[in-house]
């Protein structure tokens, strides 16, 4: 295994074992096609262009955001607009 690989997989461990720190201190589950959210509020519009193409806009509020990559992954507000499907998940205490 090579350096980056090592790296990589200790990065998706370390991910791991902070989602299920924080888990509990959140309200739902929300994915979307691209990411994967932990969060207190959950508001999904379901919108429409002039063109006739509808979308949703969630907006998320005290957000926990599964992407290993981010220095902070921890955000007050996330905007999200999707052509895509939305799952939104209230977690079991």
């Amino acid at each position: 295994m090579s350096d980056v690989d090592t790296y990589s997989a200790q990065a998706e461990l370390d991910l791991y074992r902070e989602y299920r720190e924080v888990a509990g201190n959140f309200r739902y589950a929300v994915e979307t096609e691209r990411r994967f959210y932990l969060t207190n509020d959950a508001q999904v519009k379901m919108r429409s262009s002039s063109a006739g193409d509808v979308f949703f806009e969630v907006i998320l509020t005290d957000v926990w955001v599964w992407d290993v990559y981010r220095q902070s992954r921890f955000a007050r507000s996330v905007r999200v607009v999707t052509f895509k499907d939305v799952n939104v998940e209230e977690i079991s205490k």
